[in-house]
């Protein structure tokens, strides 16, 4: 392959809602390119795309593939990105480093959830979009209600460059507006056409293309005074303003093809070749500098500077480190400076990637992508920059883990291997999060969704050896108390040797909510030496630790230890520790005790045909519903549900809406578990004391 400045660059993500299509369509670019033989199928697992072991087993984009092909003496570098939430992290990064967004529509689905996030992560990012209404060979598909529906969306300034005319089974005509001509599809997926003259549509073509100079001319008011001039534009003025007016978002051009027959494919990359945005369109990025001042990176400086939008494992290869270079040029051997870490990386061999396959050159320019390996200590949202110019680019901001689970390790002994494989994994995709709970003993992992962590489980025992099983968290319930209580407890004993003896006179009360425990000391008089006031304290924590009524934290008490008796040869530290244990437990029981559970705030993104659908199932888990906003065109539900019920949660709501809506859940309060529910607590509690297993599960 050539070497192809900024101006010939296209560096784009495919993005859209889960089962758009986006992986057969950048298997059809490939195919029109000539880069791959024939196409390949997702039942078969034979994509370029979806090369991984996780991907050929559920059928889904887990990773974004960077794919690259050349077309009308362009570069194209293709982001084929997951469509399900749980792997938004691909998306974003992708986002990060692409000059615009093509949003792939499923023709027969419309719409979904997943396709206003990829819309908003896009615009937040300040690209342009265009559009591809895909699987148009499909039965009982409306082009024109797909086109209503994202105008309603995504505003009026949406328009179809190419129209269907046969949409369906056997789909092959396509209207192109833009060359008033009918492109006629070869069938057997080649993407080979023929064209002729729009003929008997030649008025609607003519009224189409008008709508479009209007389009074009709005973007410049140079333009705009020609238009209103002579009523129509030069065709050199009427294709450098549709570029301005795309990259204005003035425009918004939607295709109509048919991924899995490659149809309209061809003239979809005719228009990005075009049209589409390069390097050049953000030939300035912001930075900050080594002294933490915000500034900017120039395309055209010398000194290289480029950011790491992906980590990932390789067999046979080791890590490779996919980037895109913002500015100058890099070779292998070149030394760079990792400016998030302050460590030095000297550059491996560069490569293009096509999924799987690599091909190695011998250096990069500016604007475009690659992948690299074996850097030591660099990772996803790392900045690598000449060592005489240092700068940091902005990281992707990923959205907070809506789910959790517990790992249970099948083979004791792999705790270490089980360390390094989390750790590695979090580098690989920042959206997952692991920690030990202390509280509740337990593994905890945190990400966008089920398949996620099911893919988790899958890589550690692959890549790691080491087999997991993925199970409910337990819940971090606490104890607390409603009213006052007291205690006078006497600690005796006495054996062969020296005895123990303390008496401890302890008086609790209730605090507010999120406290802790407190303790305090009110002695007066010399019935107790102060110094065993430490003493006391530590049995008072150890029985909060442990707990009272059900095995779980004490919280939210004031403990006073106020008076008390001593011995003036038994009394010692222990002795002190057993009393203020005890007497604890016992001013705890005669205090009202109650059983506290986590409420968590959660917020269900829905069509509105769904609302209804979700918040019965909300009222039934217990939740308690805030109310129901608008949010574009979607509902969002808001209400706070006990952590107990939100284990597969975000199952049920894509069971609910049919995989069109999301949720977003984040801890909240504490808040008092209602009696029947605290009953089966304490009496799972008492179970398992009397079968010997003192550890809380719930």
């Amino acid at each position: 392959m050539k070497d192809y400045s900024a101006p010939d660059l296209r560096n784009f993500a495919v993005l859209g809602h889960a089962s758009a299509g986006k992986t057969m369509l950048c298997e059809a670019m490939l195919a029109c390119a000539g880069r791959i033989g024939r196409m390949g199928s997702i039942a078969a697992g034979t994509t370029v795309s979806d090369y991984h072991a996780s991907e050929k087993q559920h059928q889904i984009s887990v990773h974004a593939s960077l794919l690259h092909l050349e077309w009308m003496n362009r570069k194209f570098n293709l982001l084929d990105c997951p469509g399900y939430a749980d792997f938004i992290s691909e998306g974003l990064g992708a986002l990060r480093v692409g000059d615009f967004a093509l949003v792939v529509i499923n023709a027969a689905h419309g719409l979904g959830v997943g396709t206003d996030a990829v819309w908003d992560y896009a615009a937040h990012y300040g690209l342009p979009k265009m559009i591809a209404v895909n699987a148009l060979d499909k039965a009982n598909v409306k082009f024109d209600d797909i086109v209503a529906n994202a105008r309603e969306h995504f505003g009026k300034n949406v328009f179809p460059v190419t129209i269907p005319l046969n949409a369906g089974p056997g789909f092959s005509h396509v209207l192109d507006v833009m060359r008033n001509e009918i492109v006629t599809y070869a069938p057997g997926g080649s993407g080979t056409y023929k064209e002729t003259p729009a003929g008997a549509l030649a008025e609607k073509v003519q009224q189409l293309h008008k709508e479009l100079i209007e389009y074009v001319a709005e973007s410049d008011d140079t333009l705009m005074e020609k238009f209103f001039e002579k009523g129509i534009l030069a065709e050199e003025e009427f294709r450098a303003g549709l570029h301005k007016a795309i990259q204005n978002q003035v425009f918004v051009p939607l295709f109509a093809v048919s991924a899995e027959t490659n149809v309209g494919v061809a003239r979809l990359m005719d228009f990005i070749a075009k049209y589409g945005s390069s390097p050049m369109d953000r030939a300035e990025v912001p930075a900050r500098d080594a002294a933490g001042v915000t500034g900017s990176v120039p395309l055209a400086q010398p000194e290289p500077v480029a950011y790491v939008f992906k980590t990932m494992n390789e067999p046979g290869v080791g890590e490779l480190s996919l980037f895109r270079l913002f500015a100058g040029n890099i070779k292998a051997g070149d030394e760079l400076l990792n400016s998030a870490r302050g460590v030095t990386e000297r550059l491996g061999q560069l490569y293009l990637l096509n999924g799987h396959d690599r091909a190695a050159v011998t250096q990069l320019h500016a604007g475009d992508l690659g992948a690299v390996v074996k850097l030591r200590d660099t990772h996803t949202g790392d900045t690598l920059c000449s060592p005489k110019q240092s700068v940091t680019l902005p990281r992707v901001e990923y959205p907070a883990a809506n789910i959790h689970g517990a790992l249970k390790l099948r083979s004791k002994g792999d705790e270490d291997k089980l360390a390094v494989g989390l750790a590695t994994l979090h580098q690989e995709d920042p959206t997952f999060h692991y920690r030990v709970d202390d509280e509740i003993h337990q593994t905890i992992v945190s990400g966008q969704g089920e398949i996620q962590l099911q893919v988790i489980v899958e890589r550690l025992l692959r890549r790691f050896g080491v087999s997991v099983t993925l199970e409910e968290p337990r819940i971090p319930y606490r104890e607390t108390i409603r009213a006052q209580g007291e205690s006078r407890y006497r600690h005796k004993k006495q054996t062969g040797g020296a005895g123990q003896f303390a008496e401890v006179w302890l008086r609790i009360e209730p605090t507010p909510r999120d406290s802790g425990v407190v303790f305090t000391q009110s002695l007066v008089g010399n019935n107790v030496d102060r110094v065993f006031v430490p003493s006391v304290e530590k049995g008072v924590q150890s029985a909060c630790r442990e707990g009272i009524l059900a095995g779980y934290r004490v919280t939210d008490v004031k403990a006073d230890f106020f008076d008390g008796k001593m011995h003036p040869v038994d009394s010692k530290d222990i002795a002190f520790q057993v009393a203020g244990y005890h007497a604890f437990k016992e001013s705890f029981q005669a205090a009202q005790p109650c059983l506290l559970e986590p409420i968590f705030n959660v917020t269900v993104t829905v069509p509105a045909e769904f609302v209804g659908a979700i918040m019965g199932d909300l009222s039934a888990r217990r939740g308690h519903i805030l109310g129901v906003d608008i949010d574009g065109h979607f509902e969002v539900v808001r209400a706070q549900l006990p952590q107990k019920e939100l284990y597969h949660y975000s199952t049920i709501v894509r069971s609910l809406t049919s995989g069109r809506g999301r949720h977003a859940e984040a801890f909240s309060h504490y808040a008092e578990v209602p009696p029947e529910f605290a009953l089966r607590l304490v009496a799972d509690a008492k179970a398992r004391r009397e079968n010997g297993n003192g550890k809380t599960a719930a």
